[in-house]
């Protein structure tokens, strides 16, 4: 008896005929190389239901398979448009690998226009990785990135901005840890080619997160530690929408793969890069009212006044000085405060 030809089997005899490159199997079904296909999983804890809209795009030759994830927190506009963009932008019939683009992580806090949690669960995404099969619909996102789409991955990126109330420099960062010498420089070696002048170093080697019974926290720190070389975004701030910013991201995306080699373009040049291998964090000793003095990517001297606190009657609390000399990465950029909420995130210059 002569064996059956199935349609995924005729699919990839032609394929390969074709291109060299057989389909790219996602969610059951084969995305036939120099194409691209959407899909919508659905995401239910059997009660609340969400869902995921990822794109993969589909090259017809082999290549690295990139993994790019926006809106892990949905209020962060900025990555989640480039997203959009990109869709449009990344020619599968030029395109030397695959592409996993997720275009909204979490689109309960998209939806609910609601900063760093989901409306559905009060969960924050990027803190529970790597979720659980039957956990909330939170972690059941976390549960479905860690095991159905970073692992396709050989190289991840989690793009991110900052929240309604986050003043934010614009950079790259990428994970280090010593027994993943690998991994550390290929992610060292991503980051510098995106166009950031600000790269800064996730130090890990001593970090809990990455110990082998501890949960991974973050989206990207889960992909580091399955052994993904791994690169974080941040790129805009206070949940606005500003073009250039969300072009920024596109151009950095764009500059990653042509570094990769995934296209025939040329990576934005890496001269002048500033490396950040520590930060220093300042919290607020008061609830209350947050007057900033100096803003996201400035230069600032220790002991130089970065702001005050102020009490419900506008009476002073307290002055805020900078813990430390480096560059503002993070600075509360709204008014409202909290007692134990970070102030101020400076980064150290290597």
């Amino acid at each position: 008896m002569q064996p059956k030809i199935t349609l995924t089997l005729l699919l990839c005899i032609l394929c390969r005929w074709g291109y060299g490159q057989v389909p790219f199997t996602f969610q059951e079904l084969a995305v036939a190389p120099g194409t691209k296909a959407h899909f919508t999983v659905p995401i239910t804890d059997g009660t609340i239901e969400t869902f995921l809209p990822i794109t993969i795009f589909h090259g017809t030759e082999v290549g690295p398979v990139q993994g790019l994830t926006a809106g892990v927190h949905g209020y962060e506009y900025g990555p989640i448009l480039a997203g959009q963009r990109l869709i449009g932008t990344i020619d599968p019939t030029a395109l030397r690998g695959t592409v996993i683009l997720v275009q909204v992580a979490s689109v309960g806090s998209f939806l609910g226009r609601s900063p760093y949690v989901s409306p559905l669960d009060e969960k924050n995404l990027n803190r529970v990785f790597p979720g659980s099969p039957e956990g909330t619909v939170t972690e059941r996102i976390a549960y479905f990135l860690s095991t159905k789409v970073i692992p396709r991955c050989t190289h991840f990126v989690d793009a991110h901005s900052g929240d309604a109330p986050e003043d934010l420099a614009d950079y790259s960062a990428y994970y280090q840890h010593d027994d993943l010498p690998e991994a550390s420089q290929v992610g060292r070696d991503m980051a510098r080619h995106m166009g950031y002048d600000r790269v800064v170093i996730f130090r890990t080697t001593d970090k809990d997160y990455m110990k082998p019974a501890s949960p991974s926290t973050y989206c990207s720190a889960e992909a580091f530690k399955q052994g993904i070389p791994a690169v974080d975004i941040e790129c805009g701030r206070l949940g606005l929408v500003e073009e250039k910013l969300v072009e920024k991201i596109v151009q950095g995306i764009s500059s990653l793969m042509a570094h990769l080699g995934m296209t025939s373009g040329t990576p934005l040049p890496s001269a002048g890069t500033l490396f950040i291998a520590e930060r220093t964090y300042l919290s607020s000793q008061y609830t209350g009212f947050f007057y900033p003095l100096k803003t996201s990517g400035e230069y600032v001297q220790e002991g130089m006044k970065l702001g005050y606190i102020t009490d419900f009657f506008n009476q002073a609390l307290t002055e805020i000085y900078a813990p430390a000399t480096g560059i503002i990465l993070y600075m509360l950029g709204t008014p409202p405060v909290n007692e134990g909420e970070t102030l101020v995130s400076i980064g150290l210059v290597e």
